[in-house]
């Protein structure tokens, strides 16, 4: 099968700036109180007793993988480009991190606890995020949860540098209320939003910052629409 032609380009672009994302983004979080808050509270729902591991997709370096193993969350990490994955091994040893793709994850049926994306779905063209989110809906267990971070608005940018490295990657900006309808129509339900304002560093090239709270129902089956 042909992969497709956006999948490879996010791969070759993340396995060339690798290094340098890492170093640049180590400790992005640092100044982002609201982010933290989001992840905080996604860490306390998905410590219930018996539920399963959360699987943080498009980890890159690992930071926030490591972030929430920080704060007590059976966590790994799975990333398209094998050179980010080299990186976050190498980093945060004692983690678990894969190679692997957002629209074909090699998990079986309702096998997590919980799913972070965080902004590692704004590479992927707006028409196909019917099959991330089925994705996930698919690996999720029954009350499991997803946090999704994503970039707020409607326009696509083409970036040639990035990371201090030349590359070839799309950016998409979406709507909260068109992602919330995809999310809903592959079976997630909407628990909370944040809709933040770009911070310092964000400005003038990034807008507003979006963070979805969702779960899967119980009793929900899996979703093979589509």
């Amino acid at each position: 099968m042909t992969e497709a032609t956006y999948l490879h380009s996010t791969r070759t672009a993340y396995d060339t700036v690798a290094v340098d994302y890492e170093r640049l983004v180590r400790n992005e979080l640092n100044a982002k109180p609201l982010d933290r808050a989001m992840l905080a509270a996604f860490s306390e729902l998905v410590q219930a007793p018996g539920i399963g591991p959360v699987a943080d997709l498009g980890c890159g370096p690992g930071r926030i993988t490591a972030h929430l193993h920080s704060q007590g969350v059976d966590a790994f990490g799975i990333d398209l480009s094998p050179e980010m994955i080299a990186v976050a091994r190498r980093t945060h040893p004692g983690l678990r991190f894969d190679e692997g793709s957002m629209t074909a994850l090699d998990l079986e049926d309702d096998a997590l606890g919980g799913i972070v994306a965080w902004y590692s779905t704004v590479h992927t063209p707006p028409e196909l995020l019917p099959t991330v989110f089925a994705e996930c809906h698919r690996v999720l267990a029954p009350g499991g949860r997803m946090l999704l971070a994503f970039k707020a608005g409607d326009q696509r940018r083409h970036l040639d540098q990035a990371y201090g490295h030349e590359l070839s990657l799309d950016v998409y900006w979406m709507s909260p209320d068109r992602v919330a309808d995809l999310m809903s129509e592959a079976g997630l339900v909407l628990d909370a939003r944040m809709i933040r304002e770009p911070d310092e560093s964000e400005k003038p090239r990034q807008g507003r910052q979006a963070f979805f709270l969702t779960h899967k129902p119980k009793g929900s089956r899996r979703n093979t629409s589509g």
